[in-house]
């Protein structure tokens, strides 16, 4: 693991987290929000559960994720 951070042992407080949704969002319930301002981490929740619990993913990661989604790497539905 980068960072040698184990993330499922992390505890964030989220409670002031301010959440956001994709641009691209198009409001049919699929979405998910994410939370900046976090160092090292990305926060990413079911935007149709919002007192539901939250990933972390380490920024260098998302951001992988993101730069690939962009790019077209996983195709369309």
């Amino acid at each position: 693991m980068r960072h040698g951070r184990n993330l499922n042992a992390m505890h964030v407080d989220l409670s002031g987290a301010r959440w956001r949704k994709s641009s691209h969002s198009n409001g049919g319930g699929g979405c998910i929000e994410v939370a900046d301002g976090y160092a090292g981490i990305m926060p990413v929740r079911d935007s149709k559960d919002p007192a539901g619990p939250a990933l972390l993913f380490p920024s260098d990661a998302w951001q992988s994720f993101v730069s690939a989604v962009q790019d077209g790497e996983f195709g369309t539905i």
